[in-house]
């Protein structure tokens, strides 16, 4: 017989589940590509990017760049599911969701040639 846990009257369990959300994670060659973006987009403004990660498997929360004409993070690309969500930062306003890291960043400065790239 299972045996179940009590609850207050007014909260429900939530459903179990078996799924296990997919989330990327940041790559060496996503590493790579952002320090050579980086690098390209310093006559663009570009300044800085930090890769914020959590947890002993460092899984990646978000990405954050800074650009010249603010102190303030101005973008922020956080992994959902099988994608990459550009935000701008500053205003808080989601920008597009994209197939590949290097998506992404093409929008917020194009500097390097997008070639046939994987979609991770």
């Amino acid at each position: 017989m299972a045996q179940t846990l009590p609850f207050p009257k007014n909260e429900t369990p939530a459903p179990l589940s078996n799924v296990i959300p997919l989330r990327f994670n940041v790559l060496p060659r996503h590493r790579e590509y952002l320090s050579q973006w980086l690098q390209a987009g310093l006559a663009m403004g570009l300044c800085d990017a930090d890769i914020e990660t959590e947890g002993r498997d460092d899984t990646v929360t978000h990405i954050l760049i800074w650009v010249r004409e603010n102190a303030d993070p101005a973008y922020m690309i956080k992994p959902r599911g099988m994608r990459w969500v550009l935000i701008d930062h500053i205003r808080e306003h989601e920008l597009g969701v994209y197939a590949s890291l290097e998506r992404a960043l093409h929008t917020v400065r194009p500097v390097l040639p997008l070639k046939s790239i994987a979609a991770a």
